[in-house]
């Protein structure tokens, strides 16, 4: 995970601020649709590269779009895929039990997965779950704006008022922090979750 950043970075910073942006999208877009590639981490490594090539509302907002729409692209592909697809029966009984003993078994779980990541492969969970794809457009984008829009407004914040060097070390940890902690209670939802089905299933995997 760690490497594709670190690739992507070495490949596209000789073109500057525009280079970060395919960066960014490219991190953001496979996340959605692949495996985690810890945007959260590299995002912020690519703010901080181009922070004072372009006024700072310009360059929060170029970030925010971009990631907005590698993320609406990647819920979209996932979603096309597994709509023309014949998903077994027996999957789709397993995304609906799962669905249900979620938090929210709606739309607006895809914004409380920006705290708790629980739903793996968002796109094609919308698609299983039969969820509008309107509404998880947009608690994706309202997720996404919230979270990555307040940890690089964070960021901006740190290198306009501290030293340059401090300002990246404070901006690596507070999302460092902010992964750690998801991860926690990503974990703990997960665990909740499980329990839940054991239950629901009297332990044995079978209906009571």
């Amino acid at each position: 995970m760690f490497s594709i950043g670190e690739a992507f970075y070495v490949l596209f910073s000789p073109l500057g601020l525009a280079g970060w942006m395919v960066c960014t999208f490219l991190l953001f877009y496979i996340d959605a649709i692949v495996f985690p590639t810890l945007p959260e981490l590299f995002v912020v490594l690519f703010f901080m590269s181009g922070y004072g090539t372009v006024p700072d509302w310009a360059l929060w907002s170029m970030f925010v779009v971009t990631i907005a729409v590698a993320e609406v692209l990647g819920l979209t592909t996932l979603y096309m895929v597994v709509k023309r697809l014949r998903v077994p029966p027996k999957i789709a009984t397993v995304v609906d039990r799962y669905r249900r003993f979620l938090l929210i078994p709606d739309e607006r779980m895809i914004l409380l997965n920006r705290i708790a990541p629980i739903l793996p492969f968002t796109g094609a969970f919308v698609a299983l779950s039969g969820w509008s794809y309107r509404r998880s457009i947009f608690y994706q984008v309202l997720g996404g704006t919230l979270k990555y829009g307040s940890i690089l407004a964070a960021s901006n914040y740190f290198l306009a008022y501290m030293e340059r060097g401090l300002a990246a070390d404070v901006t690596l940890a507070m999302v460092i922090i902010i992964i750690v902690l998801s991860f926690i209670a990503s974990t703990y939802r997960k665990r909740k979750v499980d329990r839940l089905d054991m239950a629901g299933t009297g332990g044995d995997g079978g209906p009571r």
